[in-house]
């Protein structure tokens, strides 16, 4: 007995959700990934938003009634002084304009590298909807913390497993949601407060 294929709809829904921000930004110069995801899968894009441009340094967060923002672009970042070794957290949200609506830098005593780095997404996701944000992309310099909540790759690790579990939990009260990968360069200030974390430990 074989397993029945699954439909048309269905896959493309799948292949729009995998798909990186970085690429859809290449194929489709001007557009939002988002919304491209949304036409892929067969769903109307959100009308009356402008368009972005490219690149991670590109904001997409838009100020909602009473200061608060519906929109927002998440930074995160950990850091493992030895692996494992002493580690901290960063994690920096901004609004469409560039302003920092929130930083975190937290200590998280002894843990690997990859620990540290889901740490810092999760306490950068709680602030995200402290925040009241519906909508957020992250980007972050792991490129398997990336692939594994695109679910590229398997969560093999029984220690990360339940941390890849609690972003699955948190990005699930999103609207909206998508995770790139970014050069170390370009995540410089979550990995300032991610080193400021550590530092914690003697302060």
């Amino acid at each position: 007995m074989t397993n029945k294929p699954p439909a048309r709809a269905g896959i493309l829904k799948q292949l729009a959700q995998q798909l990186d921000d970085a690429v859809l930004e290449r194929i489709f110069p001007g557009q939002r990934p988002n919304d491209i995801r949304r036409i892929i899968a067969g769903d109307k894009p959100d009308a009356g938003r402008p368009a972005v441009g490219q690149g991670p340094a590109d904001a997409v967060a838009a100020p909602s009634q009473g200061g608060a923002v519906s929109r927002c672009r998440l930074f995160t970042d950990g850091a493992s002084r030895g692996n494992p070794g002493q580690a901290g957290a960063g994690a920096v949200l901004l609004a469409d304009d560039g302003r920092e609506l929130a930083t975190c830098s937290v200590y998280l005593g002894t843990c690997t590298n990859n620990v540290a780095e889901y740490k810092a997404l999760l306490i950068g996701l709680d602030e995200v909807l402290r925040q009241g944000c519906c909508e957020v992309a992250v980007s972050l310099d792991s490129e398997l913390i990336v692939r594994q909540i695109q679910g590229r790759y398997k969560v093999k690790n029984e220690v990360l497993l339940p941390l890849f579990q609690q972003v699955q939990a948190r990005l699930a009260r999103m609207k909206t949601w998508s995770i790139a990968h970014v050069p170390r360069a370009q995540n410089a200030r979550a990995d300032q407060l991610a080193n400021q974390g550590i530092d914690q430990k003697d302060g």
